[in-house]
């Protein structure tokens, strides 16, 4: 009992912690509970988003697990800012920023509290990377309950339908009277955008990363699973600070192969190469953008699922989620079932029962079948990312584009562009000044690809940035351009009408200058004035490292 509760006792045993013992006793610590071990409850949940508008109910039900496992819960609570409310605006700037004050505040309260284990539970894209960055950092038993996918709205429809109406309202394919009809029926209720976009991406990589309890990934927000395994989350917490069983057990080099694998085969968002990079990073586990190229090779694309695909993540669940798939990836020698899971067994052990996909379906694809035979993230490299940069190439866009930039500082000056219909077929839309310093926060440039699909050029046209993109884009799209343009990158010096090509197969971004080309207008260059000169965001521009290395902030 002492080992379980190594962080909980310095703060309330011995005569000199009687402080702290009076003031947890306002909060309902009865004498009893001094001696079992403390488990924090770490709630994301906020009006501010649909995609965690519940979750402070899946807290109290993983207190509940705790406590009747014979620990002793306490909820506390840290942000959330909504990425689909804030895209295309000014505010998108603290998306990736709020990744690293949710890892920075999990980890202040659990380290000032002295909790010997915790839960975290995220819904919304930046809320699970931050969760899993704080649980690599403070090494202490722990799981992480994902808060579940939202329902499609009217006629299939999700939020990604919205943006792309904004598009095809532009265009004058639909009505006002239209839009605002895909507007009210998009979004019915609570839960993370319905497609394989960022937030289901992820959920799956963390689970398969084994830091999530099996099929935590893959439940309605609104349902008696998702609070049986927010209950169940507590409860292993607790089993986890009886063996001793810590995220530095679990997180190995084979643990994030495993969940790279997996984000392939579901063709997830290319976040997931950020985010990943980022928890690696917090864990100390040796990871690069190359390994994203190696394990691509030789893992195949199987999931015909939005925003490329046609299927909601609700349907996924329906015929079982993503375990058939994992087994199917593990018994062909994809996945190493060796590693530690929450559970307390290896993945393999965890596997073993998992049935197949009932036959008929169309959402998973046999591997004899696959919708690409290798990876859709690809990294590329060229004197135009000498750092690389990374696409999602579904094979639906081609796997080559050669074109003519027009370029813009900034994603409101693309947006306004596009929208006044002065974008063609063969143009390559450069939005630069949208890195992780320079932005800074790396927008996503999910209202300009919307807009383009919106209006039917989506593969007639690519668009390359220092900025990211949602998971719900889809086309010819480029981001994560390293060095960023505010750091003087090749980006920064392209020019209108520079021809660009962006080569899948060689992995290549090149674009037609020479070497004495670039240098001359390196010379000319000058950097911007930063967008913010104090606060939070100067704060994070100062620190925050290249988008090569995961935009992390902490070394």
């Amino acid at each position: 009992m002492a080992e379980a509760r190594k962080h909980s006792s310095i703060v309330v045993d011995g005569v000199e912690q009687a402080p702290s013992r009076a003031m947890l006793r306002a909060v309902g610590f009865a004498q009893e509970d001094f001696a079992k071990p403390q488990v924090g409850i770490a709630s994301t949940g906020s009006q501010v988003t649909p995609c965690n508008m519940h979750i402070n109910g899946l807290a109290e039900a993983a207190a509940m697990g705790a406590d009747e496992a014979g620990a002793k819960s306490l909820v506390f609570n840290t942000i959330t800012v909504s990425d689909g409310i804030s895209m295309g605006t000014p505010g998108m700037r603290y998306s990736l920023v709020s990744r690293e004050v949710i890892a920075d505040s999990i980890e202040t309260v659990v380290g000032a509290q002295g909790f010997d284990g915790f839960v975290a539970i995220g819904g919304c894209d930046k809320n699970m990377p931050g969760c899993a960055m704080a649980m690599a950092r403070l090494d202490r038993p722990s799981v992480f309950v994902y808060g579940g996918t939202i329902l499609p709205g009217a006629e299939r429809r999700d939020i990604i339908s919205v943006f792309e109406a904004v598009g095809a309202r532009a265009a004058e394919r639909i009505t006002d009277a239209e839009l605002l009809e895909v507007e009210q029926t998009a979004i019915p209720g609570a839960g993370s955008c319905g497609g394989m976009y960022t937030a289901n991406t992820m959920a799956s990589a963390i689970e398969a990363l084994g830091l999530s309890l099996p099929n935590s990934s893959a439940q309605n927000a609104v349902s008696d699973n998702k609070r049986q395994d927010s209950y169940a989350a507590g409860a292993a917490v607790a089993r986890l600070i009886e063996r001793g069983i810590k995220p530095s057990d679990i997180l190995c080099r084979e643990a994030f192969e495993n969940a790279i694998t997996v984000c392939i085969a579901l063709e997830g968002s290319t976040n997931a190469v950020l985010h990943l990079l980022a928890i690696a990073n917090a864990a100390g586990v040796p990871l690069t953008l190359d390994d994203f190229s190696r394990i691509g090779a030789n893992v195949p694309v199987l999931a015909d699922m939005r925003p490329a695909g046609q299927h909601a993540m609700s349907e996924l669940i329906d015929i079982g989620g993503i375990r058939p798939l994992m087994k199917t990836l593990l018994d062909a020698g994809l996945l190493h079932g060796g590693c530690l899971t929450v559970t307390g067994q290896t993945l393999g052990e965890d596997l073993a029962e998992v049935t197949p996909y009932p036959a008929g379906q169309q959402i998973i694809r046999p591997l004899a079948d696959p919708i690409k035979p290798d990876s859709h993230l690809v990294v590329l490299h060229g004197n135009l990312a000498p750092e690389g940069a990374v696409a999602k190439i579904t094979g639906h866009e081609g796997l080559r584009f050669t074109g003519t930039a027009k370029v813009h500082h900034g994603e409101e000056a693309a947006m306004a562009a596009i929208m006044a219909g002065s974008v063609s077929a063969g143009d390559v839309i450069v939005v630069r000044y949208e890195g992780p310093r320079g932005g800074p926060g790396m927008r996503e440039m999910l209202s300009p690809t919307s807009a383009i699909n919106g209006r039917g050029l989506s593969a007639d046209v690519a668009l390359v940035t220092d900025g990211r993109f949602s998971g719900g884009s889809h086309g010819f799209v480029i981001g994560h351009v390293a060095p960023e343009a505010f750091d003087g990158g090749p980006i920064a010096l392209i020019e209108d009408g520079d021809a660009i090509t962006i080569d899948a197969e060689r992995r290549e971004i090149n674009v037609a200058l020479t070497d004495a080309e670039l240098a001359r207008r390196r010379e000319r260059w000058q950097p911007p004035d930063p967008y913010a000169q104090k606060g939070v965001l100067a704060k994070y521009a100062r620190l925050v490292s290249s988008a090569s290395l995961g935009a992390v902030t902490d070394g």
